[in-house]
């Protein structure tokens, strides 16, 4: 039995150099090919590679942790000295897990971690992505502001309504806010000369100004209109 748990052991860990070697090999690799690289074209392919490159790495590193047990993944993570940056990089994988490096090339790295740390509220943008045939940074941009011009909120319709605590409801009128203060002080002097309540007067001429709009104000005598139910 212990036979057979260490050949498990050292196929695993043979599995997890294998896949570091790879890695390695990847990432000589494209350090040597930026050498060869002209100076001109060296910042534009170089912000390609290190988007594909972050991309590899995510993948491979969800790929070991899927594979390998626990045990060996932590010592991976040690060994390497990413202890406490993997979840940036495994949240990558996820949410492009139907996207190869090169599919995602042309994106910005910033970008990349933009979309992947707000996954949620980025969904509907990723979901675009699948759709086109050649992605680049000015697509993503471009998606990202479509997104939020339709989450801008939609101004709010004035509501002079309020809730009670029992779920009764009572309306409340805002503050009137005029240079000559007219309507206040002509309220205060029906208040104070008539002995009614602002509440009562203002129900007053709400119940006049409709009846004005349908057309139901007369005249009596030359007196205070009236108006007719």
């Amino acid at each position: 039995m212990m036979t057979q748990m260490q050949s498990v052991i050292a196929a695993q860990v043979d599995s997890q150099a294998i896949a570091k070697s790879e890695f390695d090999a990847y990432i000589d690799d494209k350090v040597n090919v930026l050498k060869s690289v002209d100076v001109e074209k060296f910042s534009l392919f170089s912000l390609a590679d290190v988007t594909k490159t972050i991309l590899h790495h995510a993948f491979w590193l969800a790929e070991q942790k899927q594979q390998l047990s626990l045990k060996h993944y932590k010592k991976l993570l040690i060994d390497q000295g990413w202890r406490g940056e993997e979840k940036r990089y495994l949240k990558i994988a996820a949410v492009f897990s139907q996207f190869s490096p090169q599919d995602l090339a042309q994106i910005e790295p910033l970008t990349v971690y933009q979309l992947a740390n707000n996954s949620k509220k980025y969904q509907p943008v990723i979901d675009a992505l699948l759709d086109l045939s050649y992605i680049t940074q000015e697509a993503v941009r471009s998606l990202v502001k479509e997104k939020r011009t339709s989450q801008e909120p939609k101004p709010k319709k004035p509501s002079i309504w309020r809730r009670t605590k029992n779920g009764g409801r009572y309306c409340q009128i805002p503050a009137i806010h005029e240079e000559d203060e007219r309507t206040g002080v002509t309220l205060q002097k029906m208040m104070d000369s008539e002995g009614l309540s602002a509440q009562q007067i203002v129900s007053e001429a709400v119940a006049l100004r409709q009846a004005y709009k349908e057309g139901r104000l007369v005249i009596d005598g030359g007196n205070f209109p009236e108006y007719q139910e």
